[in-house]
């Protein structure tokens, strides 16, 4: 019998993405929110607990984006090490941003646990594998810099050692983090949705925006539906910025980041191969990210494709199979279930970034650790419309600098994607 492949998320299994009875859309409003991810959904529910009328216009399903896509990973991340950002920005400033990371991170787990969000959501620490016997001297560092300045507990993992973490001799040896987790992430989505649609914020799908344009001291929202006029507009669209909204689009790299998931494995092997079940990831820049499914039968495994993309386009897969037999050699021969992929966004200094220009609101630029950013900017966005107390942020108001020669087409990202290869194996 030939096994099937669903290239649909796995994640969808459970929880796909929510079908939103069609509302008519109001031509006027306190607010709209642009883009039905964790960012948009957050701005939207805090500013409608506020009272405020809110319409979330999103251009498809709300959900069908990186929402529901990512690994479910709750790590925070900043791409530059707290080394880099000291270098980049200065100790104290820097120090604001990793700090504003764990905040965001223990505010994710207070959001969940107080909605009653049921998204699996487990506290179960993150690996990080030195790729290269001198990653692990760098992964050191990082982890005393963290212990000094943030009281993270982070501890090494010796390579003789590594087993008690992962069931690979792959590594070098790493870094382990106690306060990063995992969750459900479509489940996750779902529960905001239920919960926005609860506060009263209005959401309409399938509304893409043409168009936004400043009158006065109101906004002009131009979708496929009809016109909105609003005092506030917050844009949350990240890796799926289009044509509707090109200042955002000038200053954003969609990247393709996919997804494959294995059969189910018998119990015995996953507790080989994951025996805390842990959030995986590399040092290298094109890295892999994987760890077990929540019900820790499967293994879910991650990792950037090569070039530009459609949405649209079904992937090739087989170099994620490839990366994962070479990590767990035990596996060869092993079924795939599911593969799918989705966008994630970078900014030129791969920083997120929460601004606004004109009077329109942008939270924006995860980086590839939206789970967390994601919601965090989108209610600090919401809170920067409110003039509540809150809407304080270290990445508030940085300077968001445009490519060059570019509107929304990576033309030069097989290049650059090639020269990080190229540093990989190299080892730096």
């Amino acid at each position: 019998m030939t096994h099937e492949i669903k290239f649909t998320p796995y994640w969808w299994e459970l929880a796909p993405p929510t079908q939103i009875e069609p509302q008519d859309i109001q031509s006027n409003c306190d607010a709209v929110v642009v883009g039905g991810g964790y960012a948009g959904l957050s701005a939207a529910l805090t500013l409608a607990r506020a009272g405020r009328s809110v319409q979330l216009v999103d251009a498809t399903i709300p959900g069908m984006g990186a929402s529901t896509r990512n690994g479910g990973i709750t790590s925070g991340n900043l791409r530059p090490n707290i080394s880099n950002l000291i270098k980049t920005y200065g100790p104290q400033r820097a120090t604001a941003m990793y700090t504003e990371g764990i905040i965001a991170r223990y505010n994710l787990k207070k959001f969940i646990e107080e909605e009653k969000i049921d998204c699996q959501f487990h506290l179960s620490g993150r690996f990080s594998g030195a790729w290269r016997p001198e990653h692990y001297d760098s992964l050191a560092r990082e982890a005393e810099l963290l212990n000094k300045n943030f009281d993270i507990n982070a501890s090494m993992v010796l390579k003789a050692d590594q087993h008690t973490e992962i069931g690979s001799n792959y590594y070098n040896g790493g870094m382990l983090r106690p306060d990063i987790g995992g969750l459900h992430p479509a489940q996750f989505h779902k529960g905001m949705v239920e919960r926005a649609l609860a506060s009263g914020a209005k959401i309409l799908p399938n509304t893409p925006v043409l168009g936004i344009r400043r009158e006065r001291r109101n906004h002009q929202v131009v979708t496929n539906r009809g016109t909105i006029t609003a005092r506030d507009v917050i844009v949350c669209t990240n890796g799926y910025t289009d044509n509707g909204i090109p200042w955002l689009r000038r200053r954003l790299v969609p990247v393709a980041s996919q997804i494959i998931v294995t059969e189910k494995l018998e119990s015995q092997l996953m507790d080989t191969l994951m025996p805390k079940q842990r959030m995986i990831s590399e040092s290298r820049h094109m890295g892999n990210y994987y760890r077990p499914s929540p019900d820790n039968t499967r293994i879910i495994f991650g990792g950037r494709t090569y070039g530009t993309h459609r949405p649209d386009q079904q992937l090739p897969y087989h170099h994620l199979y490839r990366a994962l037999i070479q990590l767990f050699p035990q596996l060869e021969g092993i079924n795939i279930s599911y593969v799918w992929w989705g966008f994630v966004a970078f900014p030129t200094q791969e920083m997120p970034h929460l601004v606004e220009r004109d009077g329109v609101y942008y939270a924006t630029g995860f980086s590839g650790s939206g789970v967390v950013w994601a919601r965090w900017f989108g209610m600090k966005a919401a809170y920067r419309v409110l003039g509540a107390d809150g809407g304080d942020s270290a990445f508030a108001n940085r300077v968001f600098q445009a490519i060059p020669f570019y509107n929304g087409h990576p033309w030069f990202l097989p290049a650059i994607q090639h020269w990080f290869s190229i540093r990989d194996k190299l080892g730096f």
